[in-house]
């Protein structure tokens, strides 16, 4: 963030000039012709830019003007205009932003239906032929859809927004070495 008058919290522009509490303008200047020291004794104050800090986009919009983060909710909502009428997409139906739960949930079953898709043809040549699917096969789908089940439970189940992006860390042991996936990433090993 640029520098400020201390006083008044007002940001004073690189390339302008500015006038103090006091009534005393400075030039245009000032931000090259002064060092730190004398902005500061000049009563400026430098306060870094929260806004310019990064934040996870899978978690968050991005900032406010004040730095805050702006959080995505966690379930489905009905969007509205300022009146708070509905907001009506072109076939007439209330538009609605899919909460974190609902877009995780939908790539978590996704993601099960790739890893699915990799021995569904054991499935389609069991149906036509009759040859048999091995047990690994059928061991390894039925742990593919148990972890699925596992996942969306743990994401349907997080009670606000930290336990939700708790799912996505990695558990690490006392020295810090990750001891497995995260849990949004707990799928069996690939056959």
């Amino acid at each position: 963030m640029p520098w400020k008058i201390n006083e008044t919290d007002e940001i004073v522009r690189v390339g302008r000039s500015w006038t103090n509490p006091e009534g005393i303008t400075h030039p245009t200047n000032w931000s090259t012709i002064w060092t730190d020291s004398e902005k500061t004794d000049a009563g400026l104050v430098w306060e870094d830019d929260p806004s310019q800090d990064s934040f996870d986009s899978t978690f968050y919009w991005g900032r406010q003007n004040d730095g805050t983060l702006i959080p995505k909710s966690l379930t489905d909502v009905n969007e509205v205009d300022e009146n708070g009428d509905p907001i009506l997409d072109i076939d007439e139906n209330q538009m609605v932003t899919k909460g974190l739960k609902t877009v995780w949930t939908e790539f978590t079953k996704n993601t099960a239906n790739t890893k699915l898709s990799e021995t569904d043809w054991y499935i389609t040549r069991n149906t036509e032929t009759g040859d048999a699917i091995p047990s690994t096969v059928t061991d390894y789908r039925a742990a593919v859809r148990a972890a699925c089940a596992t996942i969306e439970g743990q994401l349907n189940g997080a009670a606000d927004l930290a336990a939700f992006m708790a799912l996505f860390d990695i558990p690490v042991d006392a020295d810090g070495m990750p001891t497995g996936p995260a849990p949004v990433n707990a799928w069996p090993d690939a056959i």
